[in-house]
C-alpha cells in the first residue's frame, strides 16, 4: 500500500565561467576524499579575499550583510564586486522587516532563485527603499548548508573557497566589559553556554595558537576563528575579532557559496519556489520521485537542473520529458544525468546530453523528473509552503509539481499537499 506523504516544516531562526570551489556534486563513481594537512594559521585576506566591512546600524540585517561579504570575498581577488545587503534584506520575497532579521533558508532561496545579489550601487544600504526588477550581478549555483559542520570541514572550505558565513549567540550587550564574554583589548569573544544563535558573521580564517589567555573568561584551550563582524570598523580590530574554538554556538549553522557563475552561462531559470526550502516531504523512505512541469517561453536549450539536498549524502537520477500532457506522459522520459551529492544545501547539475534531446520548443510543456535517495531521512524532497507569517507570500497558483513513491503513481504537490516542489530548470537561448 502506498504510504501517506509525510511533511516536516522548518521554524525560522533569526558559455562563461563558473567559480567552483569544492563542489559537492559528482557524477557516479567520481566522489573523492581529500586528505590534506591543514595549517595552524590561515587568513583568506592574505590572498586578497578582503570583503568590505559594513555596519548594520539599527537594523537586524547582519544576515544580509554577512551574505554579501562572504560572496564578495569568495570572488576575490579576481573579481572585485560590492553587493547590496539592502536588496537581500528588503527584496527577498519574504514578508519580513529590516528589524526581524533572516535565516539561512531565506538567503539560499534569494540566491538560488536569481533574485540577487545585485550591486551596492544599484540598491544602496540605508536609503530606506529598494527597487524591483534589478538584475542579479552573478548567478549563485551552489550553496553548501553547514549545520553542525566539523571545524576541519570549515577550514577546508575557507582554504578552497573563501569566507564562510556562520551564526553565533552575540549582541552588543554581550560585548560590554561587565558581561565577561568579550575582551576588547584582544578582540576576543567566547560564550561557553549553548544558546539560540542570534547574530551572523563571516569567518575569514583561523589561528590554532591564539592564546586562551586572550579571552575575558576561562577558555579550555588555545585557538580561535578569525571573524568579520557587521558593526563597522569601530568594533574589534577594524571590524575583525576572534571567536574561541570552544564557543558553544559558532558552528551550529552556516553557508558557503561554492559555485558562482560570473558570466551567466544560463540565462533563464524556471522555478515554482521563490521562498525555497521551507519543509521536507516523503514517504518514510530515503527514496522519492519529484517533478515540475514548465512551459518554455522561447526556443531554448535545457542546460541544468537545481534542487536541494536535505541530508549529508544524496544520490540522484534526472530525466526530461517533452510535450507533457499529464503525468501519463512521464513514461516517455529520457534520462539526462545521475550522480551523488555530498552535504546539505542547494546544488546545480549541468547536463551533457545530446543538444537535440535538450532542445525545447517555444510554448512546449516540459517536465524535469528527479529520483532522489537521501540517507538518514524519510522525507528527502525539499518543498516550499506557507507555514508562518514570513512565508505568507507563498502561492500555489499556476504551479504544477508532483510527488511519487514509485515514479508511476503521482500526486499533485499543490492540490494534495499545499506545497511547491523545489526544482529549478536552467536554460539558454539558442
Amino acid at each position: 500500500m502506498k504510504n501517506r506523504l509525510q511533511i516536516i516544516g522548518f521554524i525560522m531562526a533569526s558559455v562563461g565561467m563558473i567559480w567552483h570551489f569544492g563542489s559537492g556534486v559528482c557524477s557516479a563513481g567520481e566522489m573523492e576524499v581529500k586528505e590534506e594537512t591543514l595549517p595552524a594559521y590561515y587568513d583568506c585576506r592574505s590572498r586578497g579575499q578582503i570583503p568590505l566591512v559594513r555596519s548594520q546600524g539599527k537594523y537586524g540585517t547582519c544576515w544580509a550583510i554577512s551574505a554579501a561579504s562572504a560572496l564578495e570575498g569568495t570572488l576575490m581577488p579576481e573579481e572585485h564586486l560590492v553587493f547590496s545587503p539592502d536588496h537581500i534584506a528588503r527584496n527577498n520575497g519574504f514578508a519580513i522587516t529590516l528589524e526581524a532579521g533572516g535565516d539561512t533558508r531565506m538567503i539560499m532561496a534569494y540566491l538560488a532563485g536569481w533574485r540577487g545579489p545585485v550591486l551596492e550601487e544599484e540598491d544602496p544600504y540605508g536609503d530606506g527603499m529598494t527597487e524591483d526588477g534589478l538584475e542579479s550581478a552573478v548567478h549563485v549555483q551552489e550553496i553548501r548548508l553547514l549545520e553542525g559542520a566539523a571545524p576541519e570541514e570549515i577550514k577546508r572550505l575557507i582554504m578552497e573557497n573563501g569566507p564562510v558565513q556562520t551564526s553565533l549567540c552575540m549582541d552588543r550587550k554581550m560585548t560590554r566589559k561587565s558581561e565577561a564574554y568579550y575582551n576588547a583589548d584582544t578582540y576576543a569573544f567566547y560564550d561557553p553556554v549553548e544558546e539560540k544563535v542570534t547574530h551572523d558573521i563571516v569567518i575569514l580564517g583561523w589561528d590554532d595558537s591564539f592564546s586562551a589567555g586572550n579571552f575575558a573568561q576561562l577558555v579550555p584551550s588555545d585557538g580561535a576563528w578569525i571573524c568579520q563582524n557587521t558593526w563597522g570598523t569601530s568594533f574589534g580590530d577594524n571590524g575583525i575579532f576572534y571567536v574561541s574554538y570552544a564557543d558553544a554556538n559558532i558552528l551550529k549553522t552556516g553557508l558557503a557559496y561554492t559555485a558562482i557563475d560570473t558570466e551567466k552561462e544560463y540565462d533563464t531559470v524556471y522555478q515554482t519556489d521563490p521562498c525555497g526550502w521551507q519543509a521536507r516531504i516523503g514517504y518514510d523512505d530515503a527514496s522519492a520521485y519529484f517533478a515540475n512541469v514548465y512551459t518554455a517561453g522561447r526556443r531554448e536549450i535545457l542546460k541544468a537542473a537545481g534542487f536541494y539536498s536535505v541530508g549529508e549524502h544524496t544520490s540522484f537520477e534526472i530525466w526530461l520529458c517533452h510535450d507533457v500532457k499529464d503525468t501519463g506522459s512521464f513514461s516517455k522520459k529520457v534520462k539526462l544525468s545521475e550522480g551523488e551529492i555530498s552535504g546539505k544545501g542547494f546544488f546545480t547539475v549541468p547536463f551533457d546530453a545530446d543538444e537535440e534531446i535538450l532542445q525545447l520548443a517555444k510554448g512546449e510543456r516540459f517536465a524535469l523528473i528527479v529520483r532522489i535517495v537521501t540517507e538518514g531521512t524519510g522525507k528527502p524532497v525539499a518543498v516550499e509552503m506557507k507555514k508562518d507569517q514570513y512565508t505568507e507570500t507563498v502561492t500555489l497558483e499556476g504551479k504544477e509539481g508532483y510527488i511519487s513513491q514509485d515514479g508511476v503513481l503521482w500526486d499533485s504537490s499543490e492540490k494534495v499537499y499545499a506545497t511547491n516542489i523545489c526544482l529549478k530548470a536552467y536554460t539558454f537561448a539558442e
